[in-house]
């Protein structure tokens, strides 16, 4: 009998559809769950199930989800239900208690505005979070981290409770996919002309348009590149009007045209970021492995990103792409300066980039990682049943 994996997410969860696919393949029965639109899962024939959560502060959203999740899990049924993101995260292994039986895993894919932000909220949250985490912590049979420093920070906060704990570099690039939709979208001209760049030199960043992910500190340093290359473009490419309190005004975007455009969020990221001469990535969150950042370097982008957890993992300073201190305009348009200068420099930097995909995040990877997990906690479990029925 397949084993059964229930996939817990976010309205980003058909992100992970590859991911799903590969499970699949290795012989996972595969339910997603998530706050999200259906009809990708739908087209992929991946059994979906609707899961309502506010991702911002939320108490009576909060008890509602938790309310729900009780009632799919004992639906579903699966072997295994695994969270990602941080509401999930906490819901998931307290629901899981009213359904013994089903190996729990969270994933700390970041750490969210609450550990990045020095905000007079984040910092009351805090203690809140750590509490809770500790709480859902008893309930877990494992905690996947993407990168190192998250496993640190929780093992330093008594955070990581019993469970195992393993780091895997998130949730994989489908190479091949990425390439075959590249190709598939539309050219670079005709992207081009349909933005209204034409010509010019392109910088582009694929974010959520909120001010933790650093986009006002990008917009100071196109200013400043702009005084500098006047036909330079900057391409923002990504949400803004679903972000919340947190999410840059539009009157801020505003200030900087017409060298910044602002063109939300796209379905064919793959064809975009050929039309790219820099990937500049400023975020002041903790990220996991951001994904933008892995798919810019796997099309051989040379990138500016801030020296944060998860970045770092991917961008080896100097070596295969440029790391700026966060919250430094300055720092970040030098660099940006210096790739579009220096073209062969760039090049090699986006040449590596690509290699080091290649090698550490490829899907097949992260899902060989991630399958050898399955199967420790699942034999672990059968194990244990044996001994309680002998």
């Amino acid at each position: 009998m397949m084993p059964h994996v229930m996939l817990i997410g976010g309205e980003d969860h058909h992100l992970r559809i590859p991911f799903i696919l590969a499970l699949r393949r290795c012989g996972y029965r595969v339910t997603a769950v998530g706050s999200g639109d259906p009809t990708p899962f739908s087209r992929a024939q991946i059994d979906f199930r609707p899961f309502r959560f506010d991702r911002f502060v939320s108490p009576r959203a909060d008890m509602d989800a938790l309310r729900t999740l009780p009632r799919l899990l004992a639906e579903v049924q699966p072997d295994i239900a695994q969270s990602f993101d941080l509401k999930p995260n906490l819901l998931l292994p307290l629901a899981a208690r009213a359904t013994p039986g089903i190996q729990v895993i969270r994933t700390i894919n970041g750490l969210n505005f609450i550990y990045s932000s020095r905000s007079p909220l984040a910092l009351a949250a805090r203690p809140v979070y750590r509490i809770l985490h500790r709480l859902a912590a008893r309930s877990i049979a494992a905690t996947v981290f993407q990168n190192s420093d998250d496993l640190s920070f929780f093992r330093r906060h008594g955070m990581l409770g019993r469970g195992d704990a393993v780091v895997i570099p998130g949730s994989g690039v489908d190479i091949r996919g990425f390439e075959q939709a590249a190709n598939a979208g539309s050219s670079p001209k005709e992207l081009r002309e349909t933005l209204g760049v034409s010509d010019e030199p392109i910088v582009m960043t694929v974010s959520r348009m909120t001010r933790h992910k650093g986009i006002l500190t990008l917009l100071k340093a196109a200013a400043t590149v702009h005084a500098a290359r006047p036909n330079v473009r900057f391409l923002l490419v990504g949400p803004r009007e679903s972000e919340g309190p947190l999410a840059v005004t539009q009157a801020e975007l505003d200030r900087h045209q017409p060298y910044v455009k602002a063109v939300g969020p796209r379905s064919d990221i793959p064809s975009m970021l050929r039309i790219a001469n820099v990937f500049a990535f400023p975020t002041e969150f903790r990220e996991g492995i951001p994904r933008a950042l892995m798919e810019a370097a796997l099309a051989k982008l040379p990138i500016v990103t801030t020296d944060m957890p998860g970045c770092r993992d991917v961008i080896n300073d100097q070596w295969n792409g440029y790391l700026v201190p966060p919250h430094s305009p300055k720092a970040l348009a030098s660099k940006i300066l210096d790739l579009l200068d220096n073209r062969e420099m760039a090049q090699v930097l986006g040449g590596r980039a690509s290699d080091t995909i290649k090698q550490k995040f490829s899907l097949d990877h992260i899902v060989a990682h991630h399958t050898s997990l399955y199967s420790k906690l699942l034999n672990g479990r059968f194990e244990h049943q044996q001994k309680i029925h002998a």
